[in-house]
């Protein structure tokens, strides 16, 4: 049977990226408390009990997904922006942008009954236009609840990211994402997964939080689940990580529909919050006399 590599919440965070990249995935333990953890289910439960089964046998129909977790989840804010994940988060996509976005945020529920979830590849949701040789994205699942083998633990291959497309995974190729409630699960676009078969009596939790390179369009449309009259308020940290900054040269600017201003009317999308952008593209602090 393939093995995911555990580490502690405390592991070096360079080892722990290298085994990302090279086995596509694995667990460290221990991040999230027992109090932070019954906190983030208490403050999401309203929302998750109010969220519907999937629509198909790909999202599962006894599969809740809860989005807009920044806008709705003060608690979630914090662990979209855990200093450690965003580290690796960071570093694993450095090759291939100079800034990053958040993907998704998603709570996603396993119901009692809930079959086993086609395994699958996150990176497909680009279709296959990113070269294989592009990571798209740093991808995380938090354990609130023990993720077992009876409630649906995620499957993983691990060592699949450069499989070719075709090839199938024999069974003592693939295991599952066993941890307890406030691990994390850390996985690449590439590495072949699925959510697992729900044979519990009980509802398995996941908080699904991605993060990918600023030049690639979100699966979650971040401007519609948190827009501006939310995300004024939110830390800056935060709100570029959203996409309230520009992700490059001539890349992310908008136009205020209501007026043109004198100096440009191709205008940074911090102005949008109520804000002039911390930084140039080239990282420099803006200073007394720059444009914005």
């Amino acid at each position: 049977m393939a093995e995911l590599r555990y580490f502690d919440a405390d592991a070096n965070l360079d080892e722990v990226v290298a085994c990302v990249k090279s086995d596509g995935a694995c667990v460290m333990t221990g991040v999230l408390d027992p109090e932070q953890v019954a906190a983030l289910k208490a403050e999401l439960a309203p929302w998750v009990d109010a969220s519907p089964g999937g629509r198909d046998g790909f999202t599962g129909f006894k599969t809740s997904r809860t989005g807009a977790l920044v806008a709705r989840s003060p608690l979630c804010r914090e662990v979209v922006m855990h200093a450690r994940v965003m580290e690796m988060a960071n570093s694993f996509l450095a090759p291939w942008t100079n800034r990053i976005q958040l993907h998704l945020t998603q709570v996603i529920r396993l119901m009692p009954g809930q079959g086993a979830q086609p395994l699958h590849r996150d990176r497909l949701a680009w279709g296959g236009y990113i070269p294989a040789e592009i990571e798209p994205q740093f991808n995380t699942i938090w354990a609130l609840t023990d993720f077992t083998e009876e409630n649906g633990a995620t499957r993983v291959i691990p060592g699949s990211v450069r499989w070719p497309a075709d090839r199938r995974a024999s069974l003592p190729e693939k295991t599952q994402a066993v941890m307890p409630a406030g691990s994390v699960l850390l996985y690449s676009g590439s590495v072949i997964h699925g959510g697992g078969e729900n044979r519990s009596d009980t509802d398995r939790w996941g908080l699904n939080i991605t993060y990918t390179l600023g030049w690639l369009r979100t699966e979650e449309n971040q401007y519609l689940s948190c827009p501006p009259e939310i995300a004024k308020d939110l830390d800056p940290d935060l709100q570029e990580l959203l996409g309230y900054t520009m992700g490059n040269y001539a890349l992310g600017y908008y136009s205020d529909p209501r007026q043109v201003l004198a100096a440009t009317d191709t205008l940074p999308p911090e102005l949008a919050l109520g804000r002039k952008p911390r930084q140039r593209l080239d990282g420099t602090p803006l200073i007394s006399g720059d444009a914005f």
